[in-house]
């Protein structure tokens, strides 16, 4: 199975889209944009992020031991581009706040359907990727619309009331 089959099949069903962050050792900020997290426990809350070795967010991941994943809203659809560019102040066009429990990692407040602000539990190398398993000490939760990505184009959650046969018909 080739790359472009794999990419293909995951880029055909929506997904939420967070930004990433961290701060290395001396409080720079880093971030990126990502659809590549999942819970892992609720009765001891932790999740799950996917980060690249050639993330330049990588290197404050791994020094601070700790991150904020910032779930976005329809208001962080600009901030989702630049964030998956290679912009050197990607921070430059968004408000952000430390984090108090994980090591100042930036919270995107304005622009965030919620944050998770976490410390690593472990941390597993697959292929080109790290994989962080990291136990969530803070949430935020704001009351706005989630954003979606799916096939290269961004969307918006609206749900309706929809009976199951209407569903089935379509």
């Amino acid at each position: 199975m080739g790359s472009a089959r794999f990419s293909e099949l995951f880029g055909s069903f929506p997904t939420p889209i967070a930004i990433v962050t961290a701060v290395d050792a001396d409080g720079t900020p880093y971030g990126f944009t990502s659809n590549a997290f999942c819970s892992v426990s609720a009765a001891q809350p932790s999740l799950l992020i996917s980060v690249g070795k050639s993330s330049r967010t990588l290197p404050a991941i791994l020094s601070s031991q700790a991150f904020a994943v910032n779930f976005l809203s329809a208001a962080g659809r600009a901030a989702s581009q630049v964030f998956a560019s290679k912009a050197t102040d990607k921070f430059a066009q968004v408000e952000w706040r430390p984090s108090a429990l994980a090591e100042g990692a930036p919270l995107l407040v304005d622009i965030a359907l919620g944050y998770a602000e976490c410390r690593v539990d472990k941390a597993v190398e697959v292929g080109d990727h790290w994989l962080f398993v990291a136990r969530v000490e803070g949430t935020a939760v704001f009351p706005r619309e989630p954003l979606l990505y799916r096939r290269g184009d961004y969307g918006v959650w609206s749900p309706r009331n929809v009976d199951l046969e209407e569903l089935s018909a379509l």
